[in-house]
């Protein structure tokens, strides 16, 4: 079987592509995971969640008062709001008024 010069330029193209990305999303969560180890260290505890995430919990939360899961989603809210009241650096981009607005659910 004899390979044409496109087709073998497509399978190396190909081959690059899928591990340059792989690596670039590889390198990405290490250093985003090393960052929430580093907060860990520094200050024991991080936000879990992110300023659009929160927002759709609180939402689930009064859409669905009756889930059995709402007491947790409830205390996850909570740990969440306290947590950014109480440390400095944030691993999500929460800017202070945004902060200042939450309230416990």
């Amino acid at each position: 079987m004899v390979l044409t010069i496109e087709v073998v330029a497509m399978l190396v193209f190909t081959l690059t592509a899928f591990w340059g990305v792989a690596t670039w999303a590889l390198v990405r969560t290490m250093r985003q995971e090393s960052r929430k180890v580093e907060l860990l260290e520094r200050q024991d505890r991080i936000d879990t969640y992110s300023p659009t995430a929160l927002a759709e919990l609180r939402e689930w939360i009064e859409d669905n008062p009756d889930d059995p899961l709402v007491d947790d989603a409830r205390r996850r809210h909570n740990e969440c709001v306290e947590t950014l009241r109480g440390t400095d650096d944030r691993f999500y981009d929460w800017s202070d008024e945004e902060i200042d607005r939450l309230e416990r659910v």
